[in-house]
């Protein structure tokens, strides 16, 4: 008996694979699977192909092609960035960043003796520019912003907050995860930053810093033990999953002109439908992802909400998506100004080019039936 369908709508978790590039990678990989770090000329071919990758993204964001440092995962390229930015600045103390920050930049911050100054939180989701401005009047430190929220989807003023930074004649970093792929970056406004492959349906397995030549060195000095990635990454590069990422990366920026208006239009029919439904959409003034709803139900029972959804063949989720199977209030969402009783009634609802005008309409007729029910 064939599955019923899924009408998948946490796109900000993982985005779901792209078969045609996946397949093609893979086929590419079985046929040409030497190991890149060898000296045949079979291994060269293949670090020649990680090398095009790189190309593509220094045509991309204009970074160094030897800025361009692949890992395994969105946390490593993390640790990664604030290990080049440790490395800058080797007796700092603090470093300025948000409050809305996935737990893997906070995580790395700790790791390399970085302590996190917190620019006060508005309830729109964005930072506040007025006490960034007064901070670093006080004492001129980094910066590092999430470009777009992963829950909420706000963008931060980014423009704005280089102006500041440079002011200061210091550099900003940003976790760039949930925007790559999603909207056009302003990569001028960037000293360092990150993106993962399967946000962008690459599949599992790499990741991407991006360093301007200000944060370069030699070494990071974080993972050693081999020259790989001009010695700032040792490990054998998984040369299949930055195939996937590499044709992913070019087929999403190649075609984001029109799915960013196909986001928008789906964006604004959900919108209309959950506000209907008075549920309150977090950020709704503010300058938003256009594939993303962060929103705080009208019920108190949350769990059966989900379950009612799920019953129903529709996957959406309550918030980041490392902190998903905890069920705590989002610090997000306490640091914008809501209490814990409504943070606990967030969903996060996010699509993608795969999601159809279908899917939407399903997602929208079931939401309206769990909630009465409840």
């Amino acid at each position: 008996m064939k599955s019923p369908k899924l009408h998948y709508f946490d796109y900000n978790a993982t985005h779901p694979p792209l078969d045609t590039i996946l397949t093609e990678a893979l086929k590419d990989y079985h046929s040409e699977f030497s190991n890149p770090s060898g000296a045949t000329r079979f291994s060269l071919k293949n670090q020649g192909k990680i090398e095009e990758a790189r190309q593509f993204f220094m045509a991309n964001d204009g970074f160094p092609m030897d800025g361009h440092i692949f890992s395994s995962t969105g946390t490593e390229a993390n640790y990664i960035m604030i290990a080049a930015l440790r490395k800058k600045f080797p007796d700092t103390k603090e470093i300025y960043t948000s409050g809305f920050e996935h737990s893997s930049m906070y995580s790395a911050l700790e790791y390399f003796g970085f302590h996190p100054i917190l620019i006060h939180s508005q309830p729109s989701g964005e930072i506040d520019l007025d006490d960034l401005r007064e901070k670093m009047t006080d004492t001129t430190l980094p910066i590092s912003i999430i470009y777009a929220a992963n829950e909420t989807g706000v963008i931060q003023p980014m423009d704005e907050i280089f102006k500041i930074a440079k002011s200061y004649n210091m550099p900003i970093v940003s976790d760039c995860m949930q925007a790559f792929g999603k909207i056009f970056i302003d990569y001028k406004l960037l000293d360092g930053y990150t993106c993962s492959g399967h946000k962008i349906g690459a599949g599992i397995g790499s990741a991407l810093t991006g360093l301007q030549a200000s944060l370069k060195s030699d070494s990071l000095g974080f993972i050693q033990g081999g020259n790989q990635e001009n010695g700032f990454r040792a490990g054998t590069e998984n040369v299949f999953a930055i195939l996937c990422f590499h044709r992913s990366a070019e087929y999403q920026i190649n075609q984001l002109g029109g799915v960013l208006f196909d986001n928008l239009t789906k964006q604004m029919r959900i919108q209309e439908k959950l506000l209907e439904l008075n549920c309150e959409i977090i950020g709704i003034n503010a300058h938003r992802l256009p594939n993303t709803h962060f929103t705080i139900l009208p019920i108190d029972d949350l769990d059966f909400f989900m379950m009612g959804m799920e019953e129903r063949n529709i996957q959406i989720s309550t918030g980041s998506s490392c902190k998903s199977r905890a069920r705590e209030a989002s610090p997000a969402l306490l640091r914008m100004g809501y209490s814990e009783e409504q943070a606990l009634r967030a969903i996060r609802i996010s699509w993608g080019s795969l999601t159809s005008q279908d899917d939407v309409e399903v997602l929208l007729s079931s939401f309206e039936e769990v909630l009465d029910f409840l």
